[in-house]
């Protein structure tokens, strides 16, 4: 007699930004998610948010008809509501919050943080990473520091915010904020909301 045959297991899809792209694999194979598929569309979308709703409306559009749900790992990012519009009409649903910062601190928390110093540049483990090339070489600080004043004389202090406990990273922060001339916090918050969104996936 032939064995009933196994349940199948839905396929998801995840379509996320470059700059969550490590803390997403880290969720997902914590989480035992083997039916996860992860589809990472490039960070320096940030540079021109405008262009986000387009790449994650094209990559949904590839992936119909092949999973069973996709789920869009970004906030609104600066596309002035226009992704989740988007979103929307294509029946897909997205991180919670304005943008990164929000996702991992908590909205509370990110609440806090700004109440407490409304001049705050926020940073990732992700930015901290990277904070040469996204953030200096990316604006032309390098090849125009007298630019400096421009982009932040409107800052007063850098938070980092945490996911991972690195001394490496811990320090890049750091000497970021020396490099901007603001004062340093770090508000460490693991994978704050981040987690808790990706787990109603599955």
């Amino acid at each position: 007699m032939p064995r009933p045959s196994e349940p199948s297991v839905r396929r998801v899809l995840v379509i996320a930004c470059g700059a969550l792209a490590r803390e997403l694999v880290h969720v997902v194979h914590r989480g035992g998610m083997a039916h996860v598929d992860i589809s990472c569309l490039p960070a320096s979308l940030h540079q021109r948010p405008e262009g986000i709703p387009a790449a994650v409306e094209r990559r949904i559009a590839q992936a119909r008809g092949r999973y069973e749900r996709i789920f869009v790992a970004y906030a609104d990012c600066g596309t002035g509501g226009r992704l989740d519009a988007m979103l929307e009409s294509e029946g897909v649903e997205r991180l919670p919050g304005a943008h990164c910062y929000e996702v991992f601190a908590g909205s509370a928390a990110f609440a806090r943080l700004g109440d407490e110093e409304p001049g705050t540049f926020y940073l990732t483990d992700f930015l901290a990473r990277h904070f040469e090339r996204l953030v200096i070489a990316g604006l032309g600080l390098d090849r125009h520091p007298e630019l400096l004043p421009l982009y932040f004389g409107n800052y007063r202090r850098l938070v980092y915010l945490s996911q991972a406990d690195d001394p490496g990273l811990l320090a890049a922060a750091h000497a970021a904020a020396v490099r901007l001339g603001l004062t340093f916090h770090r508000e460490h918050t693991g994978y704050g909301d981040f987690a808790a969104a990706l787990s109603t996936v599955a």
